[in-house]
């Protein structure tokens, strides 16, 4: 299943190219997709199924990332749902700097 028009490509090239692609998942055609993914998926999270684990999906998260590839940005098997700790193993980039290490040298007295 892929909800992909030429019209929605165009537009979701012109939201990658001035830094706005957040407002994809605001559209019509991402809610459809990210819906029938979460039931067809049992809203599970499909990393943790896949190591014998039941974790409720927190999110939809895209396998190839929707900046590099928008023509699969409504692609159903291009999607699947994640539970956050499996979402930010995905992502570790993402995550806010209270969750990350940061490196100091500086000495303390």
């Amino acid at each position: 299943m892929n909800l992909m028009t030429p019209e929605m490509l165009d537009k979701l090239v012109e939201l990658i190219r001035t830094d706005k692609v957040k407002e994809f998942y605001w559209t019509k055609e991402w809610r459809i997709i990210r819906k029938v993914r979460r039931q067809r998926d049992n809203n599970e999270c499909q990393r943790c199924m896949r190591a014998g684990r039941y974790t409720p999906a927190d999110m939809v998260h895209h396998k190839k990332e929707v900046r590099q590839h928008p023509e699969l940005a409504l692609e159903l098997d291009n999607i699947e749902c994640l539970c956050n700790p499996c979402h930010n193993r995905e992502h570790p980039e993402k995550l806010s700097g209270y969750h990350r290490r940061k490196f100091d040298n500086a000495e303390q007295w």
